[in-house]
């Protein structure tokens, strides 16, 4: 009754199903890198540190679904040449630009003054994040390398406000750096998917795709992933809140898998666009993801839980 009332008041037919597939449900995802400050804090025992950082995470849902809207507005020619991109609301008509540009500004008024209200150091991280990815849809990702740059800062900017919002005390300043490079892996192989899906029609598709080939990708790719291994490893066994015996270093093989599965996925499969689907539809790459997630989760929590272990 309430939507039917809202359609006559607004004269028009409101679409809320392609409303809610151009917020991509599925790339909140992503925003689980918010939550990588409790977890490697040590906080995750502590109920009133999960429940503020699950309210970061809904924030960042909202204010990425935003980003996604105005994204999607900028591109809508754009994505219409692209053999995926086309199914969108927006290029493929299901969704009106007046009732997308709606949406992405009623999301900001509810997201951005919540996030001040959660944690003032974590509200200007999120108006950071959200000035940044504005500026991405726009200027950034039209410029080669600064716009890889500029996903990876979206992804460290989803720490940092993790860090922020629950006041980390014993957070390692090397998980920065994996983030990093772990958020330019992604970035990469981003681009690298778009270069081989796209083939000949790439430079009409984004303008920084021609100042791309598959072997500049490729040396970027393998130069990030030694780097990221190696700061990892860094980490493992030099951060001081870790068990003196080291025993973070069995999550290595973890991640060298999950890498290795990834870049299989990337190169044989001709995947990478979208990270959520990879992760999320790949059981092994998932199953190791997870396996790496439980054993951090014993070595960082068993002193905790029983210390006379």
């Amino acid at each position: 009754m309430l939507r039917t009332l809202i359609q006559t008041i607004a004269g028009v037919r409101f679409p809320l199903p392609a409303l809610i597939r151009a917020m991509r449900p599925k790339q909140w995802a992503k925003n689980v890198f918010v939550f990588v400050g409790v977890f490697f804090d040590g906080k995750l025992l502590h109920p009133s540190k999960v429940f503020t950082s699950i309210l970061a995470f809904v924030i960042f849902c909202l204010i990425s679904s935003a980003i996604y809207l105005i994204n999607d507005l900028a591109d809508i020619e754009k994505d219409r040449l692209h053999p995926v991109k086309k199914n969108r609301p927006l290029a493929s008509g299901a969704l009106s630009p007046r009732l997308a540009t709606v949406a992405a500004v009623l999301l900001f008024v509810v997201s951005l003054p919540a996030a001040f209200v959660l944690n003032p150091a974590f509200g200007f991280v999120t108006l950071g994040y959200a000035v940044l990815q504005i500026a991405y849809s726009f200027v950034l990702k039209h410029i080669v390398i600064i716009d890889v740059m500029s996903i990876a800062a979206g992804f460290v900017l989803r720490v940092v406000a993790g860090a922020m919002v629950i006041e980390v005390s014993r957070f390692s300043p090397w998980l920065y750096v994996c983030a990093t490079l772990g958020a330019l892996f992604i970035a990469i192989n981003k681009r690298r998917n778009e270069l081989v899906l796209l083939a000949e029609n790439a430079n009409e598709h984004r303008a920084s795709l021609q100042e791309y080939n598959l072997a500049f990708l490729d040396n970027m790719t393998s130069l990030v992933t030694a780097t990221a291994l190696t700061a990892y490893s860094f980490y493992t066994f030099s951060a001081p809140n870790l068990p003196a015996n080291h025993a973070m270093m069995l999550t290595i093989p973890f991640l060298i898998y999950s890498i290795f599965r990834y870049l299989y996925l990337v190169h044989s499969k001709n995947l990478g666009g979208a990270p959520e689907d990879i992760v999320l539809g790949d059981k092994p790459l998932l199953i190791s993801l997870m396996l790496w997630a439980l054993t951090a989760g014993i070595v960082l929590y068993w002193p905790v839980v029983f210390p006379s272990a």
